[in-house]
Parts: structure tokens; C-alpha cells; sequence
């Protein structure tokens, strides 16, 4: 009986300590830029005033690996 270990054939890369800080900085100025966009702005993408907030209060490091920054 073979044992085949299929979860390191689906990881992702790791991303080099560059493109990991270019994603942090990536996602630190959308979250400004959703803090600063007025309610019409937020209307039009369909986001509160609270959840923007909220997500623009949330640390860098806490932002999900699929995002495309």
C-alpha cells in the first residue's frame, strides 16, 4: 500500500518576504480608501457605513490568502 500525502501538492507557493509586504501595504490602503469614501460611494458598492468601518479597523495581517491586491 502506497501513501500518497495530496496536501503538498495543493499549497500555494510561499511568497517572498517582498511580495508578502506589497500585499500588507496593498491591503492597508484599500482599507483608508474604504474609510474615506463618502455614503454614496459606499451605497454603490453596497457597503454600510458600519461595515466599513469595521473592515477598515481591522489589522493588516487579518485579510484573507485569496484577496488579489
Amino acid at each position: 500500500m502506497t501513501l500518497i500525502n495530496t496536501s503538498i501538492a495543493h499549497r500555494r507557493p510561499r511568497a517572498s518576504i517582498l511580495s508578502s509586504i506589497a500585499h500588507l501595504v496593498a491591503v492597508h490602503r484599500q482599507r483608508k480608501a474604504l474609510a474615506r469614501m463618502d455614503d454614496a460611494a459606499l451605497e454603490d458598492i453596497g457597503v454600510s457605513r458600519a461595515q466599513a468601518n469595521r473592515e477598515a479597523s481591522r489589522p493588516i495581517w487579518d485579510a484573507p490568502e485569496t484577496w488579489r491586491c
